[in-house]
């Protein structure tokens, strides 16, 4: 744990945790939840959200930024996350500031704390590319490697041509508890070049699985012989009326033949039926193939 006092004579406290307590998570969310509001786009991403809730996570720490006020109040104003899974690339991070709270080097100390725990070899998300987090990032000497897009199509009136599959390969739905791990093995053929979906564990699926959102009636899986060799998985955002193309992957070997243009299109169409007025994915902007599907 570090303090310092910050520009308002207020201590800052940083601590650095394996693991949080329930009562401490459902503080974050509050924060995140009330980030998103104000930002219009979540500061923490999904994968960053389950990882705070179910106790100890390998590889995982989150930094929770306290101000006291000297008088015995004591405030969450900030929150960090930081993964150390990948073998290969720096560790991952993503943080957050409450709005209340922010203009206070917060977000400054954040970044400090994330580049020590670190040992300065980090990556950061900035969901949104707000000019605050871009300031941020010139000022802890990072830079832009990489950048994820949203990208949208409405649904109302879609004409889609009829779904082609490869032959041999038929379509069905997931099977929860039963094609847990072909699907896992699926997933990490299919993006062996994604640090981040391509590592999901049996404990990842479960936490998805787990969410209000989760329906296997959308949840395709392409098979053939008997293994899955491709899948879109589809996610309904309730509250803001909005369909998403969640993961579509097809393995090493059966890519190329139109396998996921037929997915895509499948999931697309389960999507308007639900009456749905959009669809959108996310995508990395230099995976030319993605974005042209």
């Amino acid at each position: 744990m570090s303090n310092v006092v910050d520009g308002t004579g207020a201590v800052r406290r940083i601590e650095v945790l394996d693991e949080v307590t329930p009562e401490a998570a459902r503080v974050v969310s509050e924060l995140l939840e009330e980030a998103a509001r104000v930002d219009g786009q979540p500061a923490v991403s999904e994968q960053g959200r389950l990882q705070l809730r179910g106790g100890r996570r390998e590889g995982v720490r989150h930094l929770l930024l306290h101000e006291d006020d000297g008088e015995g109040g004591r405030t969450l104003a900030g929150y960090a996350q930081l993964e150390e899974t990948d073998p290969v690339e720096a560790p991952a991070a993503e943080l957050v500031v409450h709005p209340g709270y922010r203009g206070r080097g917060h977000g400054r100390a954040l970044g400090g704390a994330l580049l020590d725990a670190s040992g300065k070899r980090l990556r950061v998300w900035a969901h949104g590319g707000h000019p605050a987090a871009r300031h941020l990032a010139q000022v802890l000497g990072m830079s832009l490697f990489r950048e994820l897009r949203q990208m949208r199509r409405p649904l109302a009136d879609l004409s889609l041509a009829e779904p082609v599959l490869p032959v041999g390969v038929r379509v069905r739905t997931f099977r929860p508890g039963q094609d847990d791990a072909a699907w896992l093995a699926a997933n990490a053929a299919a993006f062996a070049h994604h640090p981040e979906q391509g590592s999901l564990t049996q404990r990842d699926l479960e936490d998805r699985m787990a969410q209000v959102w989760f329906e296997p009636e959308g949840f395709f899986l392409a098979e053939k012989e008997g293994r899955i060799v491709g899948f879109h998985w589809t996610k309904v955002h309730a509250a803001e009326q909005l369909g998403e193309v969640y993961v579509l992957g097809v393995v090493p070997g059966a890519q190329g033949g139109g396998l996921g243009k037929a997915l895509t299109a499948i999931g697309l169409r389960h999507l308007a039926a639900a009456a749905l007025p959009t669809a959108m994915l996310y995508v990395d902007a230099d995976n030319v193939p993605a974005v042209t599907v």
